[in-house]
């Protein structure tokens, strides 16, 4: 690894097992095998600077690729279903990529009562707002069916069921591509679209997925 690399890593596992405001940068340097000065070389506002890199690392490149999937759509001609289904794929893999499981400090009281957290709680609203529009023209699509969700809540709930892999990591499951498609069909099925459309979205996303990643 990059020395910020191998930092990056190391924090990740540090702050998600001992707590962000229990590990210094002593620990830090001693558990990288550098010097304390040496960790302020690559992150000049120390522990801070490395949390929030972190933390976007969790979101950032999921939402790096929200306009790339907007503009498939229309290109393709997509259907919604397909589109929500490959948003929950890039978003899985994000979070099952993610170094150490840091998604997971997003979770931590003392990391979300720092400023550096300001950011990453506005790039889940963002994301949040994606999944709500995605879900809304999922659920819009099926209006044969009945108890269809109000459209915040609806980001809100596909977040949240996304969000079930940083859960299963911690608790040492492997991501597996059985897991993404379990997760993205019960996305697609909280906005009420029924089986055969599941399967359709599975096979266009998996068709799809090449020209985001």
């Amino acid at each position: 690894m990059e020395p910020r690399e191998e930092i990056l890593d190391v924090c990740a596992g540090l702050f998600v097992d001992c707590g962000f405001a229990a590990t210094s940068t002593r620990d830090i340097a001693e558990a990288v095998g550098i010097r304390q000065a040496s960790i302020y070389y690559h992150y000049p506002a120390g522990k801070d600077a490395i949390l929030a890199e972190l933390l976007q690392r969790s979101i950032r490149p999921t939402l790096d690729r929200i306009e790339k999937i907007k503009i498939l759509g229309a290109e393709t001609e997509a259907a919604p279903e397909a589109l929500l289904y490959l948003l929950v794929m890039l978003d899985v893999r994000t979070l099952a990529d993610a170094p150490r499981n840091a998604g997971a400090l997003a979770r931590l009281p003392e990391v979300q009562r720092k400023e550096v957290f300001e950011p990453f709680g506005s790039a889940r609203e963002e994301l949040g707002a994606a999944y709500a529009r995605l879900g809304a023209q999922v659920a819009a699509a099926h209006p044969e069916a009945r108890m269809t969700p109000d459209s915040n809540l609806l980001g809100t709930l596909l977040l949240g069921l996304v969000e079930v892999v940083i859960a299963m990591r911690s608790e040492g499951h492997s991501i597996t591509p059985s897991i993404e498609a379990i997760v993205a069909a019960s996305c697609l099925r909280i906005c009420l679209a029924d089986q055969t459309s599941i399967d359709a979205a599975a096979a266009r996303a998996a068709d799809l997925i090449g020209a985001i990643e």
